[in-house]
């Protein structure tokens, strides 16, 4: 009785410790080539290799979750996820409400995208993402910004239009304007400190964590090679 006992106390401590080691990777899944949810319905893009790799290399069991980008930080700070990998530029603003490692993302371009190479952008009607560092970015412009949920939405508005012109990740725009009959306006806008893993400011273990895996990404190679595949030979690398 004592070992089946002891057996059993064992095997309760070792979930735990699988327990204590999965970590919650969250994401917004509609941000391609970033992230975006696949035909079988899982999330896929750039950062879900990226976040598995981290996770092989730190020893980590990862669990991908989705959540809408608005209430993205919140979500992380209340518990319901451990990360935050979803093309989210590390900024000072961020930085007082949550903790990120280094970048795994180069700083790199902002753009504006439109229909029509005549647009007002500085006076016109603008489309953003809410809660972005580009819609923050045009608040403060003279143009008039207008706020949707996803990344979607923005290009739609510009289509219907509704908008003028989006302003975004210059790489998240660029598919729009290879296949969907868009062009890039004015000048490109540099915006940011690079991308990192969001995590909670009490989760310093886990920060050390990812950041040796990063760290081994850039060493060898593997994080360029990622960068390439999904925006180009052309995009910055390590």
């Amino acid at each position: 009785m004592n070992k089946l006992i002891l057996s059993a106390a064992a095997l309760a401590l070792m979930a735990g410790a699988a327990t204590a080691d999965t970590i919650r990777m969250g994401t917004e899944g509609a941000y391609p080539p970033y992230n975006f949810i696949d035909d079988d319905g899982e999330v896929a893009g750039f950062e879900r290799e990226v976040g598995d790799k981290l996770c092989e290399i730190a020893e980590l069991e990862c669990e991908w979750v989705t959540n809408e980008w608005d209430t993205i930080i919140p979500n992380l700070v209340s518990g319901n996820y451990d990360t935050i990998i979803a093309g989210m530029s590390i900024t000072a603003e961020r930085d007082e409400v949550i903790d990120f490692t280094q970048d795994y993302y180069p700083p790199t371009a902002s753009a504006y995208a439109a229909l029509s190479a005549d647009v007002d952008l500085e006076g016109g009607v603008i489309a953003g993402q809410t809660s972005t560092i580009q819609a923050g970015y045009v608040a403060e412009t003279g143009a008039t910004l207008v706020e949707y949920a996803t990344l979607d939405d923005t290009i739609a508005a510009v289509q219907n239009g509704e908008v003028d012109a989006v302003f975004a990740d210059k790489d998240a725009l660029v598919p729009f304007v290879e296949e969907n009959g868009f062009m890039f306006v004015g000048d490109d806008i540099p915006l940011g400190g690079g991308i990192g893993v969001g995590v909670r400011e009490s989760d310093t273990e886990l920060k050390a964590k990812l950041n040796a895996a990063i760290d081994a990404m850039k060493a060898d190679g593997s994080l360029n090679e990622l960068l390439i595949k999904y925006f180009g030979e052309e995009t910055t690398t390590y």
